[in-house]
């Protein structure tokens, strides 16, 4: 048995063992009296009876044993320019001036913070000040709309809001004050304050009595001590992306969370202290929150946060030039933004000018990984490229290749293996389908720690939304299948599965046969309604840049060649060339925004749109399709 089956298994029969042990990695001020808690199944809890200080373990420790002068965070800005650095020290002086900040304003332990700020330091400070005095923060992504930021303070009713001027999307500069100002004007509630941080590219107006500017408060502040909290006490609430109606905030414990986050990086990531990790993610999203800011100062590791882009700042190039100057050795990042990068410079040219030497890994998710994209990344960068899986409410990989414990063999495709902590299982209604059969990903309880422990001021609907419709198991809500040797596939959501004249069929599946075309930069497959077969797919692709062949060409080459892999069966008669795909700002796939479209329903636009001109240029192709004749 090699050690990872030894991990996972041990992980599973005797969970108590396995993560009391991982949680000596961490400091305690009070050690746990149980490991874990299930005498309210399925609501467990771990490490009950501990206390201990999140911030303490990210930036205090490493300071108390004497790595102050290491670099503990760098900010890289091709947006503006600015590149900055922050050793453990000056990152402590910065969080504890914060967290007296907060406390003068009366935050208390328990106290909630909204935190709406762009991809800047400030970001991160704030977010481990709240840590440090035991206030919950809730990040908001830069830059959402006033609707979508008033329902999130109305849900988490914070004390203070921590914002700041402006944000910058390539060369355009998005001031945040009137959305925040728009927000507030629609909220029920009411925050005492709100505090601003001016940045050079626009100024806000303060709202006398109410706005209040963060050097200003910096210069005053006193710092402030850590605060002992429970383990099981709310670190933060993170809002899922695309709700309606009243958003769904999960909600994730302290000490669970620094456990699990801290065993990822050693044991996934393989990436241990003084060493350089980048997640080229957002600090609004769940990766931004797990692996730019908690995971990697946890570990003791350099961490950089990067306000740019994959391609546009300047250039395709901007991903190598970061990983050369800041000699980064594991790198993080969702598939879109490779299939970007592919799309602008297909052959690598501009990989060729750096010397990427020090880099050993490439993790992607997000979005599922297609194996064309996976060949491409593996033949220019020559390192493991490892597509992981996990979700907003895990906080960190349910299955990837545990490169630290023991790298396995990898298959495209695949997220490789079940995470030790994660029991997966796969399931049609509740029937466990074993090895083989495609169904549903769902997780057998405990999760482990780390994951989401409720959702925000509604426990039935955490109940509702993913433990009750198969007793003693999360339901992840994606599709896939494990095969013989327990690798898993994970497809897509369960509502990407299309049932073609009693047909199932995974739109994944489709895409990867679209992906592996020469000419195709990345692609979308989605089901729309049929009179006669129930639904059919259509797919959509971007071409890499430079193709100039005739677009209905390629299409019906594309439909001939999911034809040659699939069969008749697939009854794929359409591949429309676009322009580009509707994506959240995290990179995901607006799919269902797109069946909308095709099948002539009223459309409902995210928030989380990255660019809604792109809908537009879709409206003239996604015309709702005629029946079959």
């Amino acid at each position: 048995m090699g050690e990872y089956q030894r991990t996972w298994r041990q992980s599973l029969d005797d969970p108590e063992e396995f993560w009391g042990d991982a949680a000596r990695a961490i400091d305690w001020y009070t050690p746990p009296r149980m490991i874990l808690d299930d005498s309210n199944a399925p609501h467990y809890r771990w490490f009950v009876g501990g206390e201990m200080n999140t911030c303490f373990n990210a930036v205090d420790r490493h300071v108390d044993a004497g790595r102050g002068d290491q670099t503990a965070l760098i900010y890289d800005s091709p947006v503006t320019g600015v590149k900055e650095s922050f050793t453990y020290d000056q990152l402590l002086d910065e969080v504890f001036r914060f967290a007296g900040v907060l406390r003068s304003l009366g935050v208390q332990q328990g106290d909630r913070v909204v935190i709406y700020m762009p991809m800047i330091p400030q970001a991160v400070i704030a977010m481990l000040a709240c840590a440090r005095i035991g206030a919950i923060h809730s990040v908001v992504f830069g830059g959402f709309a006033a609707r979508e930021l008033a329902l999130r303070i109305d849900d988490a009713q914070p004390r203070v809001v921590v914002s700041a001027s402006c944000g910058i999307e390539v060369n355009r500069v998005i001031e945040y004050k009137p959305l925040l100002d728009a927000a507030l004007e629609r909220t029920k509630y009411a925050p005492e304050h709100c505090v601003i941080y001016q940045r050079p590219q626009a100024t806000a107006t303060l709202l006398e009595g109410r706005d209040l500017d963060w050097n200003t408060l910096m210069e005053w502040a006193g710092p402030v001590e850590c605060v002992a909290v429970k383990a099981t006490d709310p670190l933060y609430i993170l809002y899922t992306s695309g709700t309606t109606g009243r958003p769904k905030g999960v909600v994730r414990d302290n000490g669970g969370h620094a456990v699990a986050l801290t065993w990822s990086m050693a044991n996934i990531y393989n990436t241990h202290p003084g060493e350089v990790f980048w997640a080229a993610s957002d600090v609004g999203w769940v990766v931004g929150h797990s692996y730019i800011v908690y995971a990697p100062l946890l570990a003791g590791c350099t961490t950089l946060l990067y306000e740019g882009k994959p391609v546009g700042t300047p250039d395709a190039g901007a991903f190598w030039r970061v990983i050369e100057e800041h000699r980064v050795k594991c790198f993080f990042t969702a598939p879109t933004g490779f299939r970007a990068i592919k799309r602008e410079d297909p052959d690598g040219v501009l990989m060729h000018d750096y010397d990427l030497s020090h880099l050993q890994y490439l993790f992607l998710a997000g979005e599922r990984t297609d194996p064309e994209t996976y060949h491409w990344a593996t033949e220019m960068l020559g390192v493991p490229v490892i597509d992981h899986w996990w979700q907003t409410e895990t906080g960190w990989p349910i299955a990837a290749n545990p490169m630290g414990l023991e790298p396995m063999v990898i298959k495209p495709g695949s997220a490789t293996v079940p995470v030790p902590g994660y029991d997966v299982r796969i399931f049609d209604a509740n029937r466990d389908l074993g090895r083989g059969p495609e169904g549903n990903i769902v997780i057998k309880l405990p999760l482990p720690p780390g994951c989401l422990v409720g959702v925000w001021g509604d426990d039935a609907k955490f109940f509702d939304a993913y433990l009750a419709a198969v007793p003693g198991y999360y339901v992840t809500g994606d599709g896939g299948h494990l095969d013989e040797e327990g690798y898993l596939f994970v497809m897509g959501r369960v509502d990407d599965v299309i049932n073609v004249a009693g047909h199932r069929l995974s739109t994944g599946e489709i895409e990867e046969i679209l992906a592996s075309h020469v000419d195709v930069a990345e692609c979308a497959v989605i089901g729309v309604n049929d009179e006669l077969k129930g639904q059919v797919p259509r797919g959509l692709v971007v071409l890499k840049h430079g193709v100039t062949r005739d677009h209905q060409v390629i299409g019906a080459e594309l439909v001939a060649l999911v034809r040659e892999h699939l069969g008749a069966v697939a009854s794929l008669k359409t591949v429309d060339v676009v322009s580009a795909l509707p994506k959240t700002r995290s990179g995901k796939v607006l799919r269902k925004v797109m069946r909308a479209m095709a099948d002539g329903v009223e459309v409902i636009v995210p928030s989380t749109i990255d660019n809604p001109a792109v809908l537009d240029d879709l409206a003239v192709v996604l015309t709702p399709h005629a029946t079959s004749p």
